[in-house]
């Protein structure tokens, strides 16, 4: 009984301790002085909140949504992606989008919806009837359509819905797919390459790119030419059509889940992202439409979230959204639950290893930090879990807001504070 005291006693010392501490360095630090944050600290093992500076607050989260959408995806979704969805009539196959991003996509597995397709015998119809999306979510900056990170959604996306540039040692510049190459100009007036606004024109700089050159430019999607760009691929038309029906569609599925998660996770890809939220709405038999199915969500899944989202988009690229540290946090609850910890690990960015968490936390012997980071102009998060050097789990969410320091600095000290937290408990 009295070990038991004492183990409780330490416990809750431990616990006043790290609030004290945590919220003194806060306190203290020049670099966070002047802008908006927010850092929630939760113990799993003892079911407490062990640090909450303005938990409470809401936040403008920037890619931590993927956190949102990832468990969306997980409630939505198993082991394989619904890649399309068909319907046989006489010798036409029509074929729908679920919104699954991997077919011809340049950084993901193969798929096996084209395999399929091309061993049909049957005559093929591409149908986009079921979509009520907009190309761009709300809150977007409208300039940023020739940004790699802003590619258009879409129900059935090929090749990730952009071109992949590159250039050569002899700087001769490529583009893939291939046929995009004849629409190729040079320009005078640009210094890189850029797309026209309403139309798949891309112009580049009269001078040599440099060699080594990769980058990708969001195209200008429509149903036909995604018909077409399949046509090519499948090497047999494709025609389109607008045609729905009630009778159950059959179901082709394209690649581990898992491949689309982490890729989404580590490198902070906006495009997977979005067309998760498209998945999710289709396998709850919605429209493909982002808004109904974040309201799905919600209301399914997160309605008992201590402080109601303001969900916006699945990337986290519209600066409406909205969350607070102490929902997050309590979202990072309900993910471990349902993901095994090392294939949750797995998935997340690893400090000091992958993704947009490879230049920090690089101190230690083994990763210590496993989380997803968001950034725009002025607006840095990190969430996820940290296990501290006696073996602690702890759930975190460290948001900044409305900085004018460089964000490189803001990075710096989440990274030292958070370090400091591994190395003290």
């Amino acid at each position: 009984m009295r070990f038991l005291v004492s183990l409780l006693t330490a416990a809750l010392l431990t616990g006043c301790s790290m609030s004290r501490s945590v919220q003194r360095e806060l306190r203290r630090s020049d670099v966070l002085r002047q802008h908006h944050l927010g850092l929630v600290i939760y113990d799993p093992a003892q079911q407490k909140t062990r640090v909450s500076y303005q938990g409470d607050r809401y936040f403008t989260p920037a890619s931590n949504t993927k956190l949102f959408s990832f468990y969306a995806g997980l409630c939505a979704l198993r082991d394989s992606v619904p890649g399309l969805q068909y319907w046989l009539r006489g010798d036409s196959l029509i074929f729908r989008g679920t919104g699954d991003p991997s077919l011809l996509h340049p950084d993901l597995p193969p798929s096996r919806v084209l395999e399929f397709l091309k061993a049909r015998p049957e005559k093929l119809f591409y149908t986009a009837a079921n979509t009520e999306n907009k190309r761009f979510g709300p809150g977007w900056s409208w300039d940023d359509y020739t940004e790699y990170y802003q590619p258009e959604r879409s129900p059935l996306p090929i090749y990730g819905n952009i071109v992949r540039f590159t250039s050569d040692a002899t700087r001769r510049l490529y583009a893939s797919p291939r046929l995009w190459g004849d629409s190729l100009r040079t320009d005078t007036a640009v210094s890189g390459i850029e797309r026209e606004a309403e139309r798949n024109l891309f112009r580049h700089s009269l001078y040599a790119l440099p060699a080594g050159l990769e980058q990708d430019v969001p195209i200008r999607t429509s149903p036909v030419l995604t018909a077409w760009l399949l046509g090519e691929a499948l090497g047999k038309p494709v025609e389109v059509v607008d045609f729905e029906t009630k009778a159950p569609w059959r179901t082709v599925y394209s690649i581990p889940t898992d491949s689309l998660y982490a890729r989404m996770m580590q490198v902070s890809d906006n495009m997977l992202a979005e067309q998760l939220m498209l998945l999710y709405a289709s396998a709850n038999q919605l429209p493909l439409h982002t808004p109904r199915a974040i309201e799905h969500a919600i209301e399914q899944h997160l309605a008992d979230l201590p402080d109601r989202p303001l969900w916006r988009d699945g990337s986290g690229l519209s600066r409406y959204n909205l969350f607070t540290p102490r929902s997050i946090v309590a979202l990072l609850d309900k993910i471990y639950a349902k993901v095994p910890q090392e294939r949750l690990f797995a998935i997340l960015a690893q400090g000091g290893k992958t993704g947009t968490l490879k230049n920090l936390f690089k101190g230690e012997e083994s990763t210590f930090v496993y989380a997803k980071s968001g950034s725009l102009s002025n607006n840095y998060s990190l969430s996820g879990y940290l296990l501290t050097r006696q073996g602690r789990l702890l759930y975190f969410s460290f948001m900044h807001n409305n900085f004018v320091r460089p964000a490189t600095d803001i990075r710096k000290e989440v990274e030292r504070i958070l370090t400091r937290l591994h190395e003290r408990y």
